[in-house]
């Protein structure tokens, strides 16, 4: 049985691309047009009186939530478009199939912006219905097209979604992308279904590459160049680990990461010269415990209690969801060292628990002085093998040289926290860069190998349209966040780490999901490699910043904000 290819396919040539570009970019401008409308018109209804109110903030939650994902849409399809005149023909082609793809999702959204903030939707129709809009969705996002281009991933052999790297970093990808296929991947199903503990085997080789102190700088014994950083390196090395094995090595540089980041923006000199050159040779491993049982993402909120002692504090209250507590060696603790609750997060601090190293599922440490550290693995359906712990503390010693800042870090635990979570943010998204990259290599293999009603699944035109949307999410992906890493290492990208974080980890739900769907049923079976990429993915959307937070707290508040510094400026 063979099954034709529907008319328009194939690769465009590049005069068809030219002018394709110059459509979409048209459509990408009048989209800017109406999303400007949608941020100023949340700026009017939550800050009526020209300054913030969060409560309104809240009452519009559904809007300013779709507004964040708009946001991250359409900065991706601008990369896209502004890089595509240059490059492979075939990144080219899932780009523009990226930006129809992402036009018609934005004007969805704008249309629900709209209703909900009282602007009338028929402003829209003339986007919707434009010539260059109809053309975008009929030569860069229709069904015949994007066949072709999903029959092209599969047979394509170079880099998908190609992105500029300096030469340090292109070495260290390729370097740890073999590492991850001959040592990672091997063990990464077995720590999956048995829910192990990642084990030295791998972490041994690890630190003697040095991947614990990538965010380090040179001076305290790590990689990034002296002065800055090299977040693109950073990305591209997560990126290769993570296609291997999320939980097994792609995420233990995220808690080195947040902690290293922390010290750098806050600790004394004393603490960096004690702390970096360790953290970066990978002794001690860190976990970070900001989460509390009855508070998520709700930072001011925090109650572990930190009471003032003889050279040190006392440490009494629980944490959740802190990854990687048990193999740590130090834990890097959110305390409420004041106990007025009143002062919210100006009250927090960051501590630093030490503690010996445990393997397993379940710990106790106590302290020569009597305080007591115990931890507890929570079962999960993926992410498995560091193992997120419930921990609590009770009358735990921290001595004052421990307290991130000293003296003058106390209260300053949230902005701290704040500078050490950009990083781990935008690291999260090469993370979901990872699983998405090994999901589309398993998708494509599967679907030229597997033959139902005697053709490949790759010859159905509904296999190539899947596989073509899943590359063209990765690629829009990765172009925002190796552009937003590029941006961090410029002294910016704050907002931007977070708005990365929001459309990788998404993506990656979709990425995978799909992937496990071309396998059929093999895809629901644990044996397949594909049911773990889907399970993983999930997490990816709710730590480091839960996707909700990001989008109401971040992004949106962020684009509200901006709109009203301009408008003050301009009434000036």
């Amino acid at each position: 049985m063979t099954i034709p290819h529907m008319p328009n396919a194939g690769l465009s040539p590049l005069a068809d691309i030219a002018v394709q570009l110059v459509g979409a970019a048209n459509v990408l401008a009048a989209l800017d047009v109406e999303f400007g409308a949608a941020v100023n018109r949340l700026a009017e209804l939550c800050a009526p009186a020209g300054k913030l109110d969060g409560q309104l903030l809240d009452v519009h939650q559904w809007a300013c939530y779709e507004l964040a994902f708009c946001h991250a849409e359409l900065c991706a399809s601008r990369l896209l478009i502004e890089g595509g005149a240059g490059g492979r023909a075939l990144d080219r082609a899932l780009g523009l199939a990226f930006v129809a793809e992402a036009a018609r999702s934005a004007l969805t959204r704008l249309e629900g912006i709209y209703l909900a903030t009282g602007l009338d939707p028929a402003l829209l129709i003339p986007v919707q219905t434009s010539a260059d809009m109809l053309a975008l969705r009929r030569d860069a996002g229709g069904a015949g097209h994007l066949a072709a281009l999903g029959v092209a991933v599969c047979a394509n052999e170079e880099e998908l979604g190609d992105v500029a790297l300096g030469e340090q970093a292109t070495i260290a990808r390729d370097t740890f992308r073999r590492f991850a296929a001959d040592v990672v991947a091997p063990l990464a199903q077995d720590i999956h279904r048995h829910d192990l503990t990642v084990p030295e085997s791998l972490l041994g080789p690890m630190r003697k590459m040095g991947v614990f102190g990538l965010s380090i700088p040179e001076q305290y014994g790590g990689f990034a160049p002296a002065g800055g950083d090299n977040t693109p390196l950073m990305i591209a090395v997560t990126e290769a680990l993570s296609e291997a094995s999320l939980a097994a090595a792609g995420s233990l540089i995220t808690r080195p990461e947040i902690l290293a980041r922390a010290l750098l923006a806050g600790g004394t000199e004393a603490q960096k010269v004690q702390w970096l050159p360790r953290l970066a040779n990978g002794d001690p491993l860190c976990a970070i415990a900001i989460t509390e049982p009855d508070f998520g993402s709700d930072a001011a909120g925090l109650q572990l209690r930190g009471t003032k002692t003889e050279g040190g504090w006392l440490l009494d209250g629980a944490k959740t969801w802190c990854t990687f507590a048990g193999k740590a060696g130090v834990l890097m603790v959110v305390v409420r060292t004041d106990p007025d609750r009143t002062l919210g997060h100006r009250g927090l601090s960051l501590l630093l628990v030490e503690k010996p190293s445990f393997d397993g599922h379940a710990f106790v440490f106590q302290q020569e002085r009597g305080g007591v550290v115990e931890g507890r693995a929570i079962p999960t359906v993926g992410y498995r093998g560091m193992h997120s712990f419930d921990l609590t503390f009770d009358n735990v010693f921290v001595p004052d040289a421990n307290v991130i800042g000293e003296s003058e870090g106390l209260g300053r635990g949230f902005y701290l926290t704040m500078a050490g979570m950009t990083g781990g943010r935008i690291q999260t998204a090469g993370r979901a860069l990872g699983v998405m990259r090994a999901a589309i290599r398993a998708a494509c293999a599967y679907a030229q190998e597997r033959k139902v009603f005697g053709s490949a699944l790759i010859d159905f035109p509904l296999t190539g349209v899947k596989i073509a949307q899943m590359a063209a999410r990765f690629i829009a992906c990765r172009k925002l966040a190796y552009a937003v890493g590029r941006q961090m290492d410029e002294g910016g990208g704050q907002m931007e780490a977070s708005l990365a974080k929001l459309l990788a980890c998404r993506c990656a739900e979709l990425v995978t999901r799909e992937a496990q769907q071309i396998h059929g049923g093999m895809g629901y079976a644990e044996e397949m490699v594909v049911s773990r990429f889907w399970v993983d993915a999930r997490v990816l959307s709710i730590f480091e910043g839960a996707e909700e937070t990001l989008a109401l707290k971040v992004v949106a508040r962020g684009l509200i904000e901006r709109a009203q510094a301009l408008d003050i400026a301009t009434s000036r």
